[in-house]
């Protein structure tokens, strides 16, 4: 098992992939989004995928988690108030930050790293996981607020 975790931490520290950009084009392992997946007793019931208006919603609430997983240079030139940074390539080694018992919902600049953490996440037995369609971008086209 051990063995396993470090072999995971290896390939997506190889292949972290730059959401939306042309430096890496590596994948994390997919996993087909389950409709109506299954979520934490009492937790809100989101799709495996949210647009932005409804992040907006509930962002505010104690029992939602907004994580960022792209790098912190790009955290630093923008993002959603009161997020979470976990780099993608950290996620594995920090699976105890994530709680269980919040919906968490997962962004990155476009929706593509993001959508490859709550695969990954799923994968890992959390079931309460969103990826936020098309990232810090679609925020910022909302005009919702942005820390810079």
């Amino acid at each position: 098992m051990k063995q396993a975790k470090w072999l995971l931490l290896a390939l997506l520290v190889v292949m972290l992939a730059a959401c939306g950009g042309a430096s890496a084009t590596a994948v994390m392992p997919q996993v087909p989004a389950a409709s109506g997946a299954a979520v934490a007793e009492g937790a809100l019931n989101l799709p495996a995928s949210v647009d932005v208006q409804t992040v907006a919603q509930i962002q505010g609430r104690d029992d939602v988690l907004l994580l960022d997983v792209r790098e912190p240079w790009e955290y630093e030139e923008g993002h959603i108030p009161n997020v979470t940074l976990i780099p993608m390539n950290d996620i594995p080694a920090r699976l105890q930050e994530i709680p269980t018992d919040k919906t968490v919902i997962i962004t990155c600049r476009s929706g593509n790293r993001s959508g490859q953490v709550a695969a990954f996440l799923r994968q890992n037995g959390f079931t309460n996981v969103h990826n936020m369609e098309g990232g810090i971008l679609d925020w910022e086209k909302a005009g919702f607020a942005v820390d810079r």
